[in-house]
């Protein structure tokens, strides 16, 4: 039996229909919607979209169990396979644009301004962080992303990345507010992280950092640290592997805030393996030293490990501060688990 099963509660154009029984779906992610709508278009026989997540039994923060999602159907379902329920609530406390109905509509009507598709636009990924379509064209996929709006503008932060190294970046085909469309980046996502992938990648954002060193883009960061003669600029602010692909192309630059360049390499550090660390330290190290040589990296290095994780505490209080209480189940241990680990790097 698969790691998650799901129950959709369906509302259709006429209204809402009903829910279906447990379904089996392929992935464990709560978030990961493709598979879901995959198996309710075969169950229903009309295309849906996710709109959020209603409730979990069982599973582990993020995947497995039992999940209810809320979900629109772009015509009228086929009911054969749908029960009597009660009807999800129409709003909510910081319920996100793409989590009502005719959300997901309206951000595919908007990309379709832009690229000329040639099939259905596939939602990939839907939770109270990001919503997430894949858009065919003769090109390649488009990528239609969508943010809330304690975010940063990432189109207007890959602009200014652009402006010292375009392909660290994705193309933008075009923005809105708290929306973007991408072209597809090349390559592959860097899970499996290499250390060709870190001698790569680290060095040009360093390059990147150094250059943007001046007046604040973006908003400060709450964390402050010594500066060990480095410069408070850009910082990713989700700096890990999964958000490189291995042409050199770095992703997700909605974290964004403005502070000391090492809470990057410290949120690397703890991500990457362990036997990576060393290489991590070195490469950074040299890359900034190369452009500050008067400056102590890896004593900022240090400090860096433990700020990060008071970093990450802030992030994800902001996140259940901002978000639907159902959505709480993604965030809702992670500001304590921060904090112990930011408590463990002190010991």
């Amino acid at each position: 039996m698969s790691e998650r099963s799901i129950i959709a509660l369906v509302s259709a154009p006429s209204g809402f229909a009903g829910r279906t029984d447990a379904l089996p779906v392929s992935s464990r992610w709560w978030a990961d919607v493709e598979p879901v709508n995959e198996v309710l278009e075969q169950l229903l026989g009309v295309r849906t979209s996710v709109l959020r997540l209603v409730s979990v039994e069982g599973g582990r923060r993020p995947g497995g169990g039992l999940v209810t999602y809320h979900v629109e159907a772009h015509g009228e379902p086929d009911r054969t396979h749908l029960h009597p329920a009660e009807e999800p609530a129409a709003d909510a406390p910081h319920r996100l644009p793409w989590a009502r109905l005719g959300g997901p509509s309206e951000l595919v009507a908007w990309a379709d301004g832009h690229v000329d598709r040639t099939g259905p636009a596939v939602q990939v990924k839907s939770w109270n962080l990001s919503s997430v379509h894949r858009l065919p064209t003769a090109n390649g996929s488009a990528w239609l992303k969508t943010v809330p709006p304690f975010f940063a503008d990432e189109g207007a932060v890959i602009a200014v990345v652009a402006e010292h190294d375009p392909g660290l970046v994705p193309q933008v085909i075009a923005e809105g507010p708290r929306r973007i469309l991408l072209a597809e980046a090349p390559g592959t996502a860097c899970w499996d992280t290499e250390p060709d992938h870190i001698r790569e990648i680290v060095p040009r954002w360093v390059a990147v950092q150094n250059a943007l060193a001046g007046e604040p883009r973006v908003k400060p960061c709450v964390v402050p640290m010594p500066d060990f003669g480095l410069p408070d600029t850009l910082v990713h602010g989700d700096f890990h592997p999964g958000n490189w692909f291995d042409s050199g192309t770095v992703n997700d630059w909605s974290d964004v805030v403005w502070g000391h360049p090492a809470l990057d390499v410290g949120r690397l550090v703890e991500f990457c393996r362990p036997e990576l660390g060393d290489l991590i330290r070195q490469v950074w190290s040299e890359a900034w030293l190369r452009h500050r040589p008067d400056s102590r990296p890896i004593e900022a290095l240090d400090t860096a490990r433990r700020a990060s994780h008071l970093l990450g505490a802030v992030q994800y209080q902001e996140f259940l501060d901002n978000i639907e209480d159902s959505e709480h189940v993604y965030h809702r241990d992670d500001p304590a688990r921060e904090l112990r680990a930011a408590r463990r790097q002190v010991r």
